[in-house]
């Protein structure tokens, strides 16, 4: 098995590359996911080349075709979830449990953008000038490329795919070089759901050379990435010279502010859940636990019996809480914040030392400080790994201010029995998602996500304001003779 190479998806064929990335298990770096092909600057030209010859006709599309088609590629996900599920936590590191959920997940995307392809209306209305009359309505863009992170490997796809071909686009899909199978997957099941050939292409390979391509090329009418600011900002400056649109998801350091009426219990339970499952590694993450000073020290202690019954390991093992860290770069980069943390003057309470255990893999156990400020590079950027950091604060008003205190803006949080504070909080935090009694990290599919500041550029994604990105709109005048 281990000998197969996973080839690239262009124009409905399985295509072969220059060469081959070894998907390694960061649970255990003795076990190969696989053999995938890596695609260069040509093998991503020739996928935008028939993506926009497909276009055409995918564009023009009877609206039955495209629903029956999202449809039957959403209910195969969503059946093969346990057997895919597992393919995702090998790769990824995450625990079987939420490698499954992103399947479903995923395959609930697609069955929501199937039932959206019937509702996309448009408008009649009368012209100013009497006798005229005036439509308005959506049309797709063209051929839009897709780069999507490692970090939710199907998932992100699948929310991006799946608008863009509801909405009748084409699509050349980049996945994360670190996890190409569950992307490889996502084609694999497009490619036997009736879809035309071309208008869904899958090409592997490096940021450098497929994702450059991508972004760069003057035949793609539309980019949406997720992954760091760093990429991000690089892609919207290519996309502009090109006239493209752009939608980007990148950084955030989110906040979950916890007040003195608080109720202990969920206080806990949504700052464990929100900053260390997925092993810390979502952008929803709450890496910042701003804590109100009367309940601090037994909120901080309470925190610290739950992390401690928290299990790390094999993401295929059941009972397991924490999988891997994805691989060795970030699991250095999450050391080498630990490190950082204690001389800016972090307390630690536990955690953050690399695992030895049964399986040779990246594995790390959750950390926590205490005695920070917002002011400390820890809580100022984005770590991507299993550590949280506690504020103290005296005030609602205190609170508020440090939970906006930065660069980003995707998720904050808050935990209080006041609905007064509650809907401040939630009239006045500057993110694009705000929860209320509820963990930072998850969201639903039918309705927008996106940030605000460095954490995200363009419209929205998920529900019906996806269509903002992938349509564009058009206005037509006519009179009668």
């Amino acid at each position: 098995m281990a000998d197969e190479v996973y080839q690239n998806y262009i124009n409905g064929q399985w295509v072969d590359g220059y060469d081959v990335t070894i998907n390694i298990n960061p649970s255990d770096i003795s076990d190969i996911v696989g053999l995938y092909s890596k695609g260069d600057s040509g093998d991503c030209l020739s996928a935008i080349a028939v993506a926009n010859e497909a276009f055409e006709g995918w564009s023009q599309s009877g609206l039955e075709q495209r629903k029956v088609i999202l449809d039957k590629i959403g209910a195969e996900l969503i059946a093969r979830s346990a057997e895919i599920g597992e393919v995702l936590a090998r790769e990824e590191g995450k625990t079987l449990a939420e490698g499954i959920g992103e399947v479903v997940r995923s395959g609930q995307f697609f069955q929501y953008y199937a039932a959206e392809v019937l509702r996309l209306m448009g408008e009649n209305t009368v012209s100013v000038r009497p006798g005229v009359d005036v439509e308005v309505h959506r049309e797709p863009l063209g051929v839009v490329g897709i780069v999507t992170p490692w970090n939710f490997p199907m998932a992100v796809a699948a929310w991006k795919v799946a608008p863009a071909l509801a909405y009748g686009n084409a699509v050349v899909l980049k996945p994360a070089e670190l996890v190409p199978a569950s992307a490889w997957i996502l084609a694999e099941v497009i490619s036997r759901s009736g879809l035309p050939d071309g208008v869904f292409n899958l090409v592997m390979g490096s940021g450098r050379e497929v994702g450059e391509t991508l972004c760069t090329s003057a035949n793609i009418q539309a980019v949406t990435f997720t992954g760091s600011v760093e990429v991000g900002r690089h892609i919207a400056k290519n996309a502009i010279d090109n006239m493209a649109r752009v939608q980007l998801e990148m950084g955030s350091k989110n906040a979950l502010v916890v007040l003195d009426d608080a109720d202990l219990d969920t206080a806990v339970q949504c700052a464990v859940a929100g900053a260390y499952y997925g092993t810390g590694q979502k952008c929803t993450a709450s890496s910042r636990i701003i804590v109100q000073a009367g309940i601090h020290d037994v909120f901080v202690a309470k925190m610290t019996d739950a992390i401690n019954a928290l299990v790390v390991g094999n993401a295929l093992t059941p009972g397991v809480h924490i999988g891997a860290v994805v691989d060795q770069r970030q699991l250095d980069q999450n050391l080498k914040y630990m490190e950082i943390a204690k001389q800016e003057g972090a307390e630690l309470v536990r955690g953050g030392e690399r695992l030895n255990l049964d399986t040779e893999g990246y594995f790390m156990s959750p950390a926590l400080f205490v005695n920070t400020t917002n002011q400390m590079q820890i809580n100022r950027e984005e770590v991507f790994g299993p550590i949280a950091c506690v504020i103290k604060v005296d005030s609602y008003q205190e609170a508020l201010d440090v939970s906006n205190d930065s660069d980003f803006g995707l998720t904050s949080g808050i935990i209080t029995s006041s609905l007064a504070l509650a809907g401040h909080f939630k009239r006045h935090s500057k993110s694009g998602c705000v929860m209320v009694n509820l963990p930072t990290a998850g969201t639903d599919y039918h309705v927008p996500f996106g940030g605000r500041k460095a954490s995200s550029y363009g419209p929205r994604e998920q529900g019906q304001y996806a269509r903002d990105f992938y349509t564009i709109i058009k206005t037509n005048y006519s009179k009668p003779y």
